[in-house]
C-alpha cells in the first residue's frame, strides 16, 4: 500500500529558552510522513527539497525515519524557513520565509504520474495548498490523483502567510471538495468560519460528499463527524513541551486508520477507537521539542 504526502518539507527556527532558536525539521506535511512512517506504513514524500544544509538536514531525519524521497525533486533553491514562536503555554505561532524556496516549487514536470505509480492515498495540505503558482499546480495534479486514491486535506491554515480570509476560504473549499477526508482545526474554522459553529460547517462538508472530517480541539480532545453522527473523544493530559506537530500526527493516525479499515468504516466504536488512539499519539508529540511523533512501539495496545 503506497501512501503519498505531498506539501512542504521546513526548517522550524524553534527558541531553546536562552533567547535562541534551534533548527528542528518541520512542515506540517513532512511531519505527517515521518509520523506515518514510524507507525511503519510505506510513505513516499512529495517536495522540493534543497541542497543547502537545511534541505540535507530534511533529507537525512526523513530517511532516518525511512520516508522514501524517491519521488521528491532535488533543488539549489533554498529551504522555507519557519520562525517559531511560543506562547507560555507552548502553542506554536509562525513567521515564513517562502518566497523563491525549493519547498514550494512544484511543477507539472516532475510530479508523479498517478497513473503510473497507482498510490494508495494521497495526503496533502498546510501552505502549499495556497501558496501560489504552485497551489494551483497541485490542484490540478490531485484532481488527476484522485481518480485512482482517495485524497485527505489538511489546511492547517497560516493566517500569517495569506490574512485574505475570503481568499484563503475559496482556496480551502475547493480542495475540500475533492477530498473524501479532511483534518482541521477548531481554531481553523473559527479563522475561515467566524460566524458559524464548527460542527455546522463540519456537517455541510460531509452532507457535500466528504466521508469523514475530523475536528481538533486541543486540550479538548477530537470530534469526528460522518454521515452517521458525530464521535467525541477527550484530550490526553500531558506536560506540554510545545504543539508543534501535534495535529499532523492526528492526520497520520486517521489515515493509518483508513487503510487498515476502510473509509467507510471509520463511524461509531471504530472511529471512537481511532480518535483515542490519535489523542494518545497527539499527546505523546506535545511532550517532546518540536515535531516528534511516536513510533508504533508506544502505540502499543492503545
Amino acid at each position: 500500500m503506497s501512501i503519498w504526502v505531498c506539501g512542504e518539507v521546513l526548517i522550524d527556527l524553534i527558541p531553546d529558552g536562552s533567547g535562541e532558536r534551534v533548527p528542528h525539521v518541520g512542515g506540517g506535511p513532512a511531519n505527517t510522513a515521518k509520523a506515518l512512517a514510524r507507525l511503519g506504513h510505506e510513505v513516499y514524500f512529495i517536495d522540493g527539497i534543497s541542497s543547502d544544509k537545511y534541505g540535507q538536514m530534511s533529507r537525512k531525519e526523513l530517511l532516518d525515519d525511512e520516508v522514501k524521497l524517491d519521488l521528491a525533486l532535488n533543488s539549489d533553491k533554498p529551504t522555507c524557513l519557519a520562525i517559531v514562536s511560543l506562547n507560555e503555554n507552548g502553542g506554536a505561532s509562525y513567521e515564513f520565509e517562502i518566497d523563491g524556496t525549493a519547498t514550494f516549487d512544484f511543477s507539472a514536470s516532475w510530479l508523479p504520474d498517478p497513473s503510473r505509480y497507482k498510490p494508495s492515498v494521497l495526503h496533502v495540505g498546510t501552505l502549499v495548498t495556497v501558496v501560489q503558482p504552485g497551489a494551483d499546480v497541485l490542484y490540478d495534479w490531485a484532481t488527476q490523483v484522485a481518480e485512482f486514491a482517495p485524497i485527505v486535506f489538511d489546511p492547517n491554515v497560516r493566517s500569517v502567510v495569506m490574512n485574505d480570509r475570503d481568499k484563503y476560504l475559496a482556496a480551502v473549499e475547493r480542495w475540500v471538495a475533492i477530498s473524501s477526508v479532511v483534518k482541521v482545526s477548531d481554531d481553523d474554522l473559527a479563522w475561515l468560519y467566524p460566524d458559524q459553529q464548527y460542527a455546522d460547517v463540519a456537517r455541510r462538508w460531509i452532507n457535500d460528499g466528504a466521508a469523514l472530517v475530523v475536528v481538533t480541539r486541543g486540550a479538548d480532545g477530537l470530534v469526528g463527524f460522518t454521515s452517521d453522527g458525530v464521535v467525541e473523544v477527550p484530550g490526553v493530559k500531558v506536560e506540554v513541551v510545545d504543539t508543534v506537530g501535534a495535529g499532523d500526527t492526528v492526520g497520520a493516525i486517521v489515515l493509518e486508520a483508513m487503510i487498515e479499515k476502510g473509509i467507510l468504516n471509520l463511524t461509531g466504536e471504530t472511529l471512537k477507537a481511532v480518535l483515542n488512539r490519535a489523542a494518545v499519539a497527539a499527546g505523546i508529540t506535545c511532550s517532546r521539542k518540536g515535531a516528534q511523533p511516536p513510533y508504533k512501539r508506544e502505540l502499543k495496545g492503545v
